[in-house]
């Protein structure tokens, strides 16, 4: 059975890199932990004015974890917002496609456990889909506004300076 890409498009067995097959340089002054579970490759605090930030990298595998739409529509769902609607937008760096998204508002409570036990208002969540080869990978930041507010940028810097392990 061949692989799928999160896009629904066949992956050539040859091209699936082993997991953790992406590197990425932390923005300064996020603070590297030790994975929380096995399917998360990268985690980091954020420090900042609100309070810190969570960030991780999640990976289920060449072709796993659900298509570009559908975690960018989970993630904007986990925020309630009274501003305009999200819009995902897409780049690319390094030979990979990357699609991400940001939302601000109250940071809903989890029914699954890998969230916040209660809503927290006042939050921003900062979510991408990394796609390549042996991807995809799944970046997720979520935390207090006035802390991943100014952390934008060094997101972005991060995700534009992805790249595949060679």
């Amino acid at each position: 059975m061949p692989l799928i890409s999160s896009r629904g498009e066949p992956v050539a067995a040859a091209a699936a890199a082993p997991a953790g097959g992406i590197d990425v340089d932390l923005p300064p002054g996020w603070v590297r932990e030790t994975p929380g579970s096995s399917m998360r490759l990268i985690q980091a605090s954020i420090p900042g004015p609100g309070g810190p930030g969570q960030f991780a990298v999640f990976y289920f595998g060449p072709g796993g974890g659900g298509s570009v739409d559908a975690n960018i529509e989970r993630w904007v769902g986990q925020v309630e917002s009274s501003g305009p609607a999200p819009r995902p937008a897409t780049f690319s760096a390094h030979g990979l496609r990357i699609t991400w998204v940001e939302v601000a508002g109250n940071l809903k409570a989890s029914t699954i456990g890998m969230g916040p036990s209660a809503a927290q208002p006042g939050s921003r969540l900062l979510g991408a889909v990394v796609e390549g080869p042996g991807g995809p990978w799944f970046f997720k930041a979520t935390g207090p506004d006035a802390t991943l507010a100014p952390a934008r940028a060094g997101f972005l810097r991060m995700l534009q300076g992805a790249r595949p392990k060679s």
